[in-house]
């Protein structure tokens, strides 16, 4: 009987452990419940910005800001010869593969 009343005890302490609820302070911020599965494999790939205030990235299997995943996910990207070239004022250039989110 003891035994049965300090199990029933060790759960109710443990049940906010296992309720989680994940929040980020940035509003723009990941959020992941679940299990992730990142594969990437890129080969060739160049980025060049000239310029001022230019931007030009080759990105493959990421996530970025304000995305809220919940549940199992799996990404696999491959990215061949990709070339991100970005020339002028305030121009960006991106070469994404397998990527979620925003910005």
């Amino acid at each position: 009987m003891r035994l049965a009343i300090s199990m029933f005890v060790a759960v109710i302490a443990a049940a906010p452990v296992c309720a989680q609820v994940q929040r980020s302070s940035n509003p723009g911020g990941v959020q992941i419940q679940g299990n992730i599965d990142l594969k990437a494999d890129q080969k060739a790939t160049a980025a060049v910005a000239i310029g001022e205030g230019n931007e030009a990235k080759n990105t493959a299997a990421g996530i970025r800001g304000g995305v809220q995943i919940q549940g199992n996910t799996k990404i696999t990207a491959t990215q061949k010869n990709a070339t991100a070239v970005s020339i002028g004022k305030d121009n960006k250039a991106t070469n994404d593969a397998g990527v979620i989110g925003g910005n």
